[in-house]
């Protein structure tokens, strides 16, 4: 079993509130704009990083962070990128990458707005944990954490970090 903290959208931004979060899981996701590196050297040392960089994202960020990670988790597919769109509607290519790749589970970031569904037409967990940082129309900030265990996602909650610019 691996415990995850997935967040996204920082632009620049991470507070003690979401690493005292990172401090339980093993693996911390970040679904891409992180807007300066410095949020990532805040992140808890000890943890695996798996994280892709987004739109907004400078060269050295996109020099030291791939723009998508393919990979198999405790027997789960996953896929990581910035924009993917949402269900039904992903896009352009998304639908495609998902099915090239099997995926079981697509993480994403970009619309700064927390959702999880399973889309039954491709057999795949969408999710994106919305915003940690203080940037973009968001009105609460959060995240997601999460367990993979046998192939499955469990134990997923939301966290509500408080609202943007409070």
């Amino acid at each position: 079993m691996i415990k995850i903290g997935l967040i996204s959208d920082s632009h620049g931004y991470i507070d003690q509130k979401v690493i005292d979060y990172l401090q339980d899981v093993d693996e911390v996701w970040h679904a891409g704009d992180i807007g300066d590196l410095r949020v990532v050297e805040n992140l808890p040392r000890d943890k695996a990083r798996r994280i892709v960089t987004g739109n907004i994202d400078d060269q050295m960020a996109r020099q030291s962070f791939p723009e998508e990670i393919w990979v198999e988790i405790e027997g789960l597919k996953v896929g990581i990128i910035h924009i993917a769109g949402k269900p039904p509607r992903y896009a352009k290519g998304i639908k495609e990458k998902i099915r090239e790749n099997n995926l079981q589970l697509l993480v994403c970031g970009h619309s700064h707005i927390c959702k999880v569904e399973y889309d039954k037409s491709i057999n795949c967990l969408y999710m994106n944990p919305g915003a940690i940082g203080q940037h973009g129309f968001h009105a609460m900030r959060t995240m997601l954490l999460f367990e993979i265990h046998n192939a499955k996602v469990q134990n997923l909650r939301v966290v509500e970090l408080g609202k943007r610019g409070v």
